[in-house]
């Protein structure tokens, strides 16, 4: 099968949001990029929403460059939703024109075009922009769940419960008959105790929280990375089940910094859409930006005043 595409239409050369060196969300900035061209097995996306994460945040500020070393033109975003318009060699059941969300460990939703190697349909009840918030949360979620070996009856630690990520493992711990302690703003406290989890506060007194609860925690899951991971490491017994998302200490405290693979959580995105339709599945409420002002989401995200997902835009004609 040889590669099927449509053009570019409006824009004669695609633009996207480049990440230009690591530090502040100011090195975040619009600018024309090369076109892409779908590799076999690859197709491409002309992104009409994407996701903004934390991890996002971690990549940007260079907290993570053992793990996401800065390449030239690099433009970040783990998850875009959009419209099919080129398929590369080798595929069958997706075509031109399909509508699609996909998961993007090697990065690059910021912009207007994507390519991408995973990715499941949208169903036509669900909105470009709840597709392009679900994939690396579920991805994340179900992966790291996975990794912790997470067992009916353990008690799993959730630090971050009411993140994008954090509200989806909540659900699917509790699902598998795991007891759930999950640490957020008190804010979201009554939240978690709807998705069936016990919550906590951060703090000094974390660790003496928990241990109010339960004599034991089993495993952590950090889906924060906010400077949590001693107290979590205490709480565990030790480091062998404590896996983070983002904390940049993860190696020298001996946790396992879990990043995004193609074999981390194959089905996930699948299953989570599946679970998204049918309106089983709850997620941070969204909130939107214009796909050309990352760097705003980053700010926003950053300073904490924001209670909702970011997702970036498309303007549409």
């Amino acid at each position: 099968m040889t590669a099927s595409s449509q053009p570019f239409g409006e824009v004669a050369v695609p633009s996207a949001t480049v990440l230009t060196g690591y530090g502040p969300p100011e090195m975040l900035r619009w600018r024309e990029v090369r076109p892409l061209e779908p590799a076999a097995g690859q197709i491409r996306l002309r992104v009409r929403a994407a996701g903004v994460g934390p991890t996002d945040l971690a990549i940007r500020r260079g907290d993570l460059q053992e793990a996401f070393p800065l390449a030239a033109d690099a433009v970040l975003g783990f998850e875009a939703a959009g419209i099919v318009d080129a398929v590369g060699d080798g595929l069958d059941g997706v075509a031109v024109g399909d509508e699609v969300a996909a998961w993007l460990p090697g990065l690059g939703g910021y912009g207007e075009y994507v390519l991408a190697s995973a990715w499941t349909t949208k169903p036509p009840g669900v909105s470009f922009v709840d597709a392009a918030a679900l994939p690396a949360s579920v991805e994340a979620a179900v992966g790291v769940l996975g990794q912790l070996g997470i067992a009916p009856g353990e008690t799993v630690l959730l630090l971050g419960g009411a993140g994008a990520v954090g509200i989806i493992a909540t659900q699917l711990a509790v699902s598998r008959g795991a007891t759930v302690i999950a640490a957020a703003n008190p804010r979201d406290h009554e939240l978690l105790r709807e998705l069936g989890a016990t919550p906590v506060a951060y703090g000094a007194r974390l660790v003496e929280e928990v241990r109010e609860i339960t004599p034991r925690v089993d495993a952590v899951m950090d889906a924060a990375g906010r400077d949590a991971l001693p107290a979590a490491i205490e709480l565990a017994g030790g480091p062998d089940r404590v896996i983070t998302l983002s904390d940049p200490r993860a190696r020298k405290l001996g946790v396992t910094l879990s990043a995004p693979t193609p074999d981390r959580a194959p089905r996930a995105v699948d299953d989570g859409m599946a679970l998204l339709a049918a309106g089983t599945l709850r997620m941070k409420p969204r909130r939107e930006l214009p796909l050309d002002d990352a760097a705003e989401a980053h700010r926003l995200l950053e300073s904490g005043v924001t209670h909702h997902k970011l997702v970036l835009v498309a303007r549409t004609g």
